[in-house]
């Protein structure tokens, strides 16, 4: 095996200069980012800075939970509902850095260590995996935005977004974008909205939705990131007849990221409201040169995915790496199960 070089935490001077050099590197793979989750999450950084021999450098953005006892410690790179972390790189990523970094992890103290990559770095991830790693498979959807949004609009965009997003004109939907933090309340507020219509869907007790939501997703985990990212974050809302009816948050780097959409369905089906602040982000993100526009995890969902797809999305299969001496995995897995189906839950289609 190579010799490693390690330091943990990462420093940040190397830190931004990896990122930098890393044409796929994402905002949530930013020092910045990190410490809004050890602000908001009660964790606390744990990053890993590699050097290999012959001077490749890698940053694993990764966090630990506090106020565990070393053997019952968890980390992340990243916890559920913070995005994508995996390795960033100075140099293109190989299946044998990705083979390196995950056997120093397996060596790592306490319950788990999981690892969530960039979904563009599946493939590398895929062939880079060790025996010992519980796979967890994932699907996430990215439009390559090559060519400028000329060419996005005419040869990827299917017929059916186009169509949505004259429709939303025409009905005079308006669009608002802020990078100030001005309208995280006014996304959260749609959120909110959202609980109670995903709560419907999947037959799950609104009580729950909501403690679910919040846990995952309070308000001053927005607050925070607006105040940490500026301008890298932007937050998109679509208002009808004066009522805010759809929003979504984009992150804006080299590369964008769209991480979460939410809305007044009475408001935003009909108008295609979604289809109008989509299409605005997207063109943003070719104006501003960005490479990738992700459009985030979508699961087994054949709903989700068709709608990515209607912008010209394209699925980007990965795996998330669990490393863990005992099959914490496993047990955590049936407990859901049972849970879910104690309350009859159904998952989006």
């Amino acid at each position: 095996m190579q010799h490693l070089r390690v330091m943990s935490p990462a420093p940040r001077d190397v830190w931004h200069e990896v990122h930098a050099a890393d044409s796929k590197a994402l905002v949530t793979q930013r020092p910045e980012w990190l410490d809004c989750l050890c602000e908001i999450g009660g964790y606390e950084d744990a990053s890993r800075f590699y050097e290999t021999r012959d001077g490749r450098r890698f940053i694993l953005p990764l966090v630990r939970r506090l106020h565990l006892p070393q053997q019952l410690s968890v980390q992340a790179s990243f916890p559920s509902g913070w995005g994508f972390g995996g390795l960033i790189a100075s140099h293109p990523l190989g299946p044998e850095d990705v083979a390196l970094v995950l056997n120093d992890l397996a060596g790592l103290p306490g319950l788990r260590t999981s690892v969530r990559p960039n979904p563009l770095e599946g493939t590398v991830w895929a062939l880079g995996g060790i025996p010992r790693a519980v796979v967890i498979q994932r699907r996430a959807h990215v439009l390559d935005l090559g060519g400028g949004f000329g060419y996005v609009w005419s040869r990827r965009f299917e017929g059916s977004a186009r169509t949505g997003f004259r429709k939303a004109e025409r009905r005079g939907v308006r669009a608002e974008c802020d990078s100030t933090g001005r309208l995280v309340s006014t996304y959260y507020e749609l959120y909110e909205r959202s609980l109670e219509r995903w709560a419907e869907k999947q037959h799950e007790p609104l009580w729950l939705a909501r403690w679910r939501g919040h846990r995952r997703d309070p308000l001053r985990k927005f607050e925070a990131l607006a105040r940490a990212l500026g301008e890298a974050m932007r937050v998109w809302v679509a208002w009808v007849d004066g009522q805010p009816a759809a929003a979504i948050v984009v992150l804006m780097g080299r590369n964008a990221h769209d991480t979460r959409g939410v809305m007044d369905f009475e408001l935003a089906a009909p108008s295609r409201a979604n289809d109008l602040i989509q299409t605005l982000a997207i063109q943003s993100a070719c104006n501003e040169g960005c490479r990738h526009y992700h459009m985030g995890e979508s699961g087994s969902s054949t709903r989700i995915g068709h709608y990515k797809y209607q912008f010209g999305a394209e699925a980007y299969p990965y795996p998330e790496y669990r490393l863990e001496p005992v099959s914490v995995t496993k047990v955590d897995t049936r407990l859901r199960a049972f849970a879910k189906s104690a309350i009859g839950f159904r998952e989006l289609e």
